[in-house]
């Protein structure tokens, strides 16, 4: 699992507590729920101004979109 967290003007504080928000949802409902395999999840502008509940729902988002690729 990689997480890409681009600056876009924020502190570095701001950052870390995106991507510690971020690896706490992948591995609470992401990484139980898909296959091995290598992740990458890019964080947009707009993730940082947005709840911890909203995030939760993000990720189970791709959690459903990849799920379906093993589906077929």
């Amino acid at each position: 699992m990689g997480f890409v967290v681009p600056k876009f003007n924020r502190t570095a504080v701001q950052r870390n507590q995106l991507k510690r928000r971020l690896r706490e949802l992948t591995r609470l409902r992401l990484l139980r729920a898909i296959p091995p395999m290598d992740l990458v999840i890019r964080a947009r502008r707009e993730t940082y101004d947005v709840s911890f509940e909203q995030l939760a729902k993000d990720v189970d988002d791709i959690q459903r979109r990849v799920s379906s690729l093993f589906e077929r």
